[in-house]
């Protein structure tokens, strides 16, 4: 099994705060343990990847 390290930009659409984390590459998906933004946005982000 082969996990690949990326970097990831997440923004939030309702704050604009962003956030820039490494994550691991791993059957197609991305995961990098963040769950929300700090105004409580779960769902309406902005996911850019940097291999």
């Amino acid at each position: 099994m082969t996990v690949n390290r990326v970097k990831v930009t997440i923004r939030c659409r309702q704050c604009g705060e962003r956030f820039i984390l490494k994550g691991r590459r791993d059957k197609g998906k991305i995961e990098t343990g963040f769950k929300r933004c700090i105004c409580d946005n779960e769902h309406d982000l902005e996911v850019e990847t940097e291999d």
